[in-house]
């Protein structure tokens, strides 16, 4: 998305413009203004819940720019285990994007993001599970460890720490909040924390934030309530307004607002501390009066207030170095670190400097050199000198030369990529998970939204006689012929990565299966990789031909078979020694910036004794699932079908119609099909529903079946629960495979969501489960006649299942892809 960037004459929008979401920032004169008067203000909030999208996104505006508090939200996960509107990507894919659209959205409203090391593991209904899942006394050091990083006076929760919170995580998040607004304050709790800088905090007191969603209404009048629906002058919204542009950044969700005008209030609960009972910051002294000394820096931000100008903010500049020198004698403490931090910001924009070191490709490779462009300017302060310039430890060069105002300084260095730099990578990917959560070795790295980029140059200047170092990320450049002027990440490859495909092959009844891997070599160095595939017991492979152009191409066929999931990694000679090939995994949307990480090249084999009846599948995708691969390991022809192909009369070639998950959420057009598919199914066919969400979209009812249900938030997450067959004569647990209790065992995540509810007395169900203490759930997967044809609606889910290689889920899919059959 691009905004469009006013000078700074004019006092229009006050936040920071991207023009993608990796351009370095520009600010008007309107932002300028406000980053003034926030250096008065020594005051600090810390929100907590457990997810993406959990923040209150009008509350984190209003006081990061209103009442202009440093704002932090901490998620305990990166929503890892949600749907994904926008693509198919799943699991650790998902939480990486929901990174980046939270760093968007923090773009958006001013506040900083911070995560622990949980995992998003799906649906919970249980606190306890979440708590065991994750690790609680893991997931609370981390809570602990930001706490005592960010100094936050006032700690707020979005949930409540019990069944109110409508989820295991919610509860989870505040259970953590409480017990960490105390341990942080204890040097016996996680001490080995304190070497690394932090000390122990107590904030002032810990508050929920109450709420009112759908049925459940947790405020009252006597809870603190603020106002946060006011309008801004300088920024000319609301923090309504603001809101809803931090929410639209939630695109994998689906999580965009109307933007809202008016009075709107939130109410909070006191949990503990120091009582609150008029404001959220009752008996903080958020002024200069906090730091020894500061008295005498109040009057220094008041004459730059007083006097800034909006035609020419460098007038400001000798004044904000006169504060920077001022700052720079209070004694060693939080916030002077924090206001020197603002205030070098503050003399940068307002000197109308641009400083960026560039490269012409995205990538850079271990062993090879790189090209990088330095550029810089300072278009409004003409006493600017540069006196060196770094890149790490990889070159540091002194200057003194004077930046001609106005005029742009540019040069190129090229700097050779050590053999053992290591390659870009998201942080908490570099080791192997836990059950619930990420493990990372750098206590330092804990908390962050993401690493450091993979090269960082220093830019060491002098302003107004005072030295600077401003630090900036070596960033790819390109012009994009409809996007125009971008800026995305550079990442340092290996010198060879690889891909295998498919990613899964699923071998059913020993039949032989093709797969390849595909070997690029990245470096420019004149070397050809020795590869080779390892742990492939259980299968007979051979090479169909020799390797060409990195194309090694394999036939793979199962010694017998006898059920199994397994990998089979690729290996290559470095040096003399067996390397674990990694595979470059990318991600790319055009309103985060492009996401690469890595894994080693590898596949997994799936053995089954899987049957089929039927041949041919058309396939209505839906909000991103995996299933048409997954569906032609099976052995089917796989049509994938649009809104064109979906005519009276012409699906009859198909065994079974099967619709992607939430496909009537996202194709409003499938409501108009009805009537077709409702022919398909009288002649003979078979209509397969994955979920959806509701019978609604927009307000309008949504008919999927040949008779009545409604859908229901009703799910099993626990991913063992025990399965028990209703009709186990009925032939989907018995044509062509016949199902068993063991076709449950490994299911990932959880058992099935979104069940159907209100069924028309012709529906039949076979299968029941449910969560600890809940009834049984009966109608996770139901099934009609309807003329000579089948109608199915499953909440089980497949979309999970069958990616992730679980071989009795194939099987029973198997079983209601033929239910027409027999």
């Amino acid at each position: 998305m691009k905004k469009l960037i006013f000078p700074f004459l004019f006092l229009f929008f006050v936040l920071p413009i991207f023009l993608s979401a990796q351009t370095p920032p520009s600010y008007t004169s309107a932002d300028l203004f406000l980053r003034l008067k926030k250096l008065n203000v020594l005051g600090s909030v810390l929100y907590i819940a457990a997810h993406p999208d959990d923040e209150n996104s009008r509350l984190i505006p209003y006081l990061s720019k209103d009442r202009l508090y440093r704002t932090g939200y901490l998620s305990m996960t990166r929503g890892d285990g949600g749907q994904n509107l926008i693509g198919d990507e799943q699991g650790i894919e998902l939480g990486l994007i929901r990174t980046q659209e939270m760093l968007a959205a923090r773009r958006v409203d001013g506040a900083e993001q911070f995560f622990t090391r949980a995992f998003d593991f799906g649906f919970t209904k249980s606190t306890e599970e979440a708590l065991e899942t994750w690790g609680k006394e893991k997931i609370l050091s981390d809570v602990v460890w930001v706490i005592r990083k960010f100094e936050p006076d006032v700690i707020i929760t979005r949930f409540p720490a019990d069944a109110r919170a409508g989820h295991g995580h919610h509860s989870a998040s505040s259970v953590l909040a409480q017990e960490a607004f105390v341990a942080a304050a204890d040097p016996k709790r996680f001490p080995e924390q304190l070497k690394y800088g932090v000390k122990p905090w107590q904030a002032k007191r810990i508050l929920w934030n109450t709420f009112n969603f759908g049925s459940v209404n947790t405020t009252d009048n006597s809870q603190l309530k603020l106002d946060v629906g006011v309008y801004n002058p300088i920024l000319g919204k609301s923090y309504g307004e603001i809101a809803a542009e931090s929410r639209t950044q939630h695109k994998s969700q689906g999580a965009a607002l109307t933007k809202m005008r008016g009075q709107s209030f939130e109410y909070f609960k006191f949990l503990e501390g120091s009582p609150a009972p008029t404001d959220l910051m009752d008996d903080v002294n958020t002024g200069w009066g906090r730091v020894e000394g500061g008295a005498k820096i109040k009057p220094l931000v008041d004459k730059l207030i007083a006097q800034f100008s909006l035609n020419d903010p460098d007038k400001s500049v000798p004044g904000l170095v006169g504060l920077y020198q001022e700052l720079l004698k209070l004694k060693e403490g939080y916030w002077k670190e924090q206001k020197l931090k603002e205030t070098q910001q503050l003399i940068e924009a307002c000197s109308g400097l641009w400083m960026e070191a560039t490269t012409s490709t995205a990538y850079a490779v271990q062993g090879d050199l790189l090209k990088i462009n330095f550029s810089m300017i300072s278009r409004l302060n003409p006493k600017v000198k540069l006196t060196g310039l770094a890149i790490q430890n990889l070159f540091d060069t002194a200057w003194q030369r004077p930046l001609d105002f106005n005029k742009n300084l540019n040069f190129s260095e090229l700097i050779q990529v050590a053999p053992n730099q290591p390659i870009t990578n998201p942080y908490w990917l570099d080791e192997e998970m836990s059950k619930g959560s990420y493990n990372v070795n750098d206590q330092k790295l804990i908390g962050d939204p993401q690493g450091k980029p993979a090269y960082e140059a220093s830019f060491h200047l002098n302003i107004d006689g005072q030295d600077f170092s401003f630090v900036k990320p070596v960033q790819y450049r390109f012009t994009d012929p409809v996007q125009g002027d971008q800026y995305q990440p550079l990442t340092v490859l290996p010198p060879i990565t690889a891909k295998m495909s498919p990613d899964l092959v699923f071998f059913g009844n020993g039949q032989e299966k093709p797969f390849e891997a595909i070997v690029k070599k990245q470096t420019t160095k004149n070397f050809e990789p020795k590869i080779s595939l390892v742990n492939t017991d259980g299968l007979l492979i051979k090479e169909a031909n020799q390797p060409a152009n990195g194309l090694y191409d394999y036939m793979a066929k199962p010694t017998d078979n006898k059920q199994k999931v397994f990998y089979s990694n690729l290996e290559s000679e470095q040096n003399g020694k067996r390397m674990p090939v990694q595979e470059l995994r990318t991600i790319s949307y055009e309103h985060i910036p492009r996401i690469d990480y890595f894994q080693e090249a590898r596949i997994k084999f799936v053995i089954s004794d899987m049957k089929i009846a039927g041949k041919k599948i058309g396939y209505i995708e839906g909000a991103g699932d995996k299933l048409i691969p997954a569906l032609q390991q099976m052995g089917y022809e796989v049509t994938a079908l649009k809104e064109k192909d979906i005519l009276m009369g012409s699906l009859s070639q198909f065994d079974a119609i099967i619709t992607g998950v939430r496909a009537y959420d996202v194709h409003p057009w499938l409501t108009d099909k009805y009537e077709v598919l409702m022919d398909y199914i009288n002649n003979g066919g078979n209509l397969i529903v994955q979920y959806n969400r509701n019978n609604m979209h927009y307000g309008t009812k949504i008919k999927m079946g040949p008779y009545p249900f409604t859908i229901s938030n009703t799910r099993v997450t626990d991913e063992n629960a025990k399965v028990d067959f209703l009709k186990p004569s009925h032939p989907v647990l018995n044509f062509p495979n016949k199902i068993s209790e063991k076709d449950f065992d490994g299911w990932v995540q959880e058992r099935g969501i979104y069940f159907a509810n209100e069924l028309d007395p012709k529906y039949e169900t076979v299968l029941s489960m449910h969560d600890a203490g809940e009834p049984a759930r009966d109608n996770s997967l139901i099934m009609a006649d309807y003329g000579r044809g089948k109608f199915v609606y499953t909440g089980l889910v497949f979309f999970r299942e069958l990616p992730a290689g679980v071989p009795g889920a194939y099987r029973l899919l198997a079983n209601i892809i033929a239910l027409n059959k027999k």
